[in-house]
C-alpha cells in the first residue's frame, strides 16, 4: 500500500517516478511526439517506453503557392529507448482526485 510520502512530489523526477507503469507524453527535439507506457526511466530521462505511438510533424512550402503542407505521420512500436538529450517535455497523464 503506497504511503502519503510516496505520492508526494519533493522534487522534479519524482513526477516522473509517479507516472511508472502509466502512459506518458513525451515531446522530442525532431518535431516527434511520443505517446506510451513508461516502463523504466534515469536521472537523464533516458525512458523506457512500452505500447508507442509516435507522431512525426513535418511542414513543407510549396513550390508554386508558397503554402505550407504539415504532413503527420504515425508509428506503433511495441517497445522503445528514448535518450534523454532529447527530450523536451515529459507530461504525465492527469490524476482526478
Amino acid at each position: 500500500m503506497a504511503t502519503e510520502e510516496d505520492s508526494a512530489v519533493k522534487e522534479p523526477l519524482d513526477l516522473i517516478r509517479l507516472s511508472l507503469d502509466e502512459r506518458i507524453y513525451v515531446k522530442l527535439r525532431s518535431n516527434c511526439e511520443l505517446r506510451g507506457k513508461l516502463h523504466a526511466y534515469d536521472q537523464h530521462l533516458n525512458m523506457i517506453l512500452g505500447d508507442v505511438e509516435e507522431i512525426v510533424t513535418t511542414v513543407e512550402i510549396d513550390d508554386e503557392t508558397y503554402e505550407e503542407i504539415v504532413r503527420v505521420t504515425r508509428h506503433t512500436v511495441p517497445f522503445l529507448f528514448v535518450r534523454g538529450n532529447g527530450v523536451i517535455l515529459v507530461s504525465p497523464s492527469l490524476r482526478i482526485a
